[in-house]
């Protein structure tokens, strides 16, 4: 995402409602763009600056479009500007806090030795988790693993 925001200078930012199922931070969070095709047999809608939104699960959507660049060494900061925003229906907007609650499967831990994904909740199961371990499903490394505790 960063790399396309950074050639295009605009995005869309969905505002996912509480409808909103696992199977979608799977599809847009869980993936990459640069290998997958996130829009595959979705039907996306396009707001007025020719980007696709969600056509369901959202509350609300924003165009933006970039007006400054920061470069913070490890990250990038998008400074921007809205052209174009949408109120898509009244349902309450899915908060981290109910994501974590209501939404992400709990894994199932039990009587199982090793390391858990904090994203994702994907479990390795042995005594050490490598230094360079990536999670299968969200890619994410070593950091973002706690051990399992029974």
């Amino acid at each position: 995402s960063h790399h396309v925001i950074k050639q295009t200078g605009k995005l869309n930012v969905n505002c996912l409602s509480i409808e909103a199922p696992f199977s979608i931070f799977e599809r847009f969070g869980f993936q990459s763009g640069r290998t997958t095709d996130k829009f595959i047999d979705f039907n996306p809608l396009y707001s007025d600056n020719g980007l696709p939104f969600l056509p369901r699960y959202i509350n609300a959507f924003m165009s933006l479009e970039v007006e400054k660049y920061v470069d913070l060494d490890t990250h990038g900061m998008f400074i921007c500007k809205v052209t174009e925003a949408r109120v898509m229906s009244d349902k309450d907007t899915m908060s981290y806090t109910y994501y974590q609650e209501n939404v992400k499967p709990k894994p199932n831990t039990e009587g199982k030795k090793g390391f858990v994904c904090k994203i994702c909740g994907y479990i390795y199961e042995g005594d050490t988790l490598p230094d360079d371990y990536i999670c299968p499903l969200c890619k994410h490394g070593v950091v973002d693993f706690e051990p399992i505790e029974n």
